[in-house]
């Protein structure tokens, strides 16, 4: 079974205008960088992509592909204690899966290693850097306030000659980590904290995934970002909010090396309700055992919410309509689904599936005998067509019966008739109950002339359940997944982990379909009334699929939507 996708050349639909999108057509127009438009996505190895950066790709690549410029995937490799290849090969997964593609234009910081020292000697010849004996708690303790001024190291004034020969011997391995670092000569009383004479390298015997054991200094972040910027030729380098403060740096740097300097746009990272999307939060919740794993289905993981049957098309969708703004809000997690819905609605197979079975006998029905009803495997979209057996023994949801039922109930109760999807109709005669005093069967009747869902004398019935042929069924693992916390706003809370949500995964053995136990790793489709479902990339074997419940059919977003006069 497959479900078809959209072609990733559709990507990115015709999007309304946003402060980076004019910049970037006024630099166009204007002819600056030669009219051309090149970004990149610059991820750290350090962990698995979630959401957040799904809006930072869908950005950076649409942009590119709107003023028919490109983008790269660059990997910003330069703290090797928490880099890892596996990383790495997750990354570049989920940027493919998400419809993008930088096709030769793979990059790593740690290419420029060279290059990046190369121009760190060059600041030291000009008296813009120097090596840094003090400890990194005394750095701290000396970078002052935003009231107070720092206070200059008393190594600040060494002479060109010391530094670079400090420098070559750090290069060398002669120091231990963290006995000396090379720093930036900026001004020590500037308003901006970020300006206090950062540091540009450290010390770090440890090996690297790419490099091996070759260097032993590894430059920082903002020394490696602009610099990696500048010789790629970026055009606009657009990153999030926090990094607003570091643009002087960014700019101070290039321009204290004479080179070429891209532009530095910030923009309002993705806040979503019931989620945290700190990667140092979510590697608490894997390492802790609070999830499964980057992957687990609750995770905001791109990994973790593709194997819960989100759709590439249904997250680029999202990142278009949350938009591109300077301030930061926060983004109900009910639209993210809303959009899911509205791509499966289209797209996605029904299938009949009972999640807590309930047995039903048809005590008038042939012993033995077998119908088989052709059934479209969607209402109204041309997907074919599968065959659905009927028996004598069905089973039914629980909460499609009441022993006494409420005012306005009008599925089975016993005395009342309802109709079976696709099939005939039944009259509940008898509650059967184990000694307990639980119902445990339902003793039915069904009338012949009601074959694929009407009757000769035009009767009505307001009831149609779903239901699956206990002769036929098969037996799966089914995992119906709701959000991780049970708090708006985890992330401000003292502790987090304190507002995980205990039901957060239910697992049940259900009955499908027996068409059902085709369906391949990452297959999706709605269980008919109860809501869109995919079968485990993970988990599922043949003819043994385990199916995650993606989303419910309740659409709370939607209505919000409609009321407000939206699509």
């Amino acid at each position: 079974m497959t479900t078809p996708d959209k072609a990733a050349g559709e990507a990115v639909p015709s999007a309304p205008v946003n402060f980076i999108r004019a910049r970037v057509a006024e630099d166009t127009a204007s002819g600056k960088y030669g009219g051309r438009v090149m970004t990149r996505f610059p991820p750290e190895p350090n962990g698995y992509l979630h959401l957040g950066h799904a809006k930072s790709i869908c950005l950076n690549f649409g942009l590119s592909k709107e003023f028919g410029g490109v983008t790269n995937l660059r990997f910003d490799d330069t703290n090797p204690a928490k880099e890892e290849v596996e990383y790495v090969e997750s990354i570049m997964r989920d940027v493919k899966w998400l419809g993008f593609d930088w096709e030769d234009r793979l990059y790593y910081a740690s290419d420029y290693f060279e290059r990046l020292y190369g121009f760190a000697v060059e600041l030291i010849k000009k008296g813009k850097a120097y090596v840094d004996d003090q400890t990194a708690e005394e750095i701290r303790a000396n970078r002052g306030t935003l009231k107070e001024p720092g206070r200059n190291s008393p190594y600040r004034d060494r002479s060109v000659e010391e530094n670079l020969d400090l420098f070559a011997r750090m290069r060398a391995g002669e120091y231990p980590d963290g006995a000396r670092v090379l720093r930036a000569k900026i001004d020590m009383a500037s308003p901006n904290v970020v300006l206090r004479d950062p540091a540009m390298y450290r010390i770090k015997h440890v090996h690297h995934h790419r490099t091996g054991d070759k260097w032993c200094i590894y430059p920082m972040y903002d020394f490696a970002h602009c610099f990696s910027d500048s010789i790629e030729g970026v055009t606009h380098s657009i990153c999030t909010l926090e990094f607003e403060n570091n643009r002087p740096l960014y700019d101070w740097f290039l321009e204290q090396a004479g080179v070429y300097r891209p532009q530095q746009i910030e923009f309002a990272r993705l806040n979503l309700t019931h989620t945290v999307l700190s990667k140092r939060k979510l590697i608490q919740l894997v390492n802790e055992g609070i999830t499964t794993g980057w992957d687990d289905p609750r995770m905001p993981t791109l990994s973790g919410v593709r194997r819960r049957g989100f759709t590439p098309e249904a997250l680029r969708d999202f990142c278009e309509r949350i938009g591109v703004a300077r301030a930061d809000s926060t983004v109900e997690y009910g639209l993210l689904e809303h959009c899911l819905r509205e791509d499966l609605n289209e797209r996605a197979p029904r299938a009949m599936a009972v999640l807590r079975p309930l047995k039903v006998v048809i005590e008038n029905y042939p012993e033995g005998q077998v119908d088989e009803f052709d059934f479209p495997w969607h209402p109204e979209k041309d997907m074919g067509r599968r065959t659905v057996p009927f028996s004598k023994v069905l089973y039914i949801e629980q909460d499609d019966f009441r022993e006494v039922p409420p005012k306005g109930f009008h599925r089975l109760y016993p005395g009342n008739e309802v109709r079976l999807r696709y099939a005939y109709y039944i009259t509940c005669r008898e509650v059967v109950k184990d000694e307990a005093g639980n119902i445990v069967e339902l003793r039915c009747t069904y009338d012949p002339e009601s074959k694929g869902g009407g009757t000769p004398d035009g009767r009505k019935v307001k009831g149609t359940l779903h239901w699956v042929s206990a002769a036929h069924a098969i037996d799966a693992e089914v995992r119906l997944y709701d959000l991780l916390f049970t708090k708006p706003n985890p992330g401000a809370e003292e502790d987090f982990t304190s507002c995980i949500n205990p039901n957060s995964l239910e697992v049940l053995r259900a009955k499908l379909e027996p068409a059902l136990a085709g369906a391949e790793p990452g297959w999706r489709c709605q269980f008919e009334r109860l809501g869109y479902f995919c079968a485990d990339e993970k988990d599922s074997k043949p003819g043994a699929p385990v199916f995650n419940r993606a989303a419910t059919l309740k659409d709370t977003w939607g209505k919000i939507e409609k009321k407000q006069g939206g699509k």
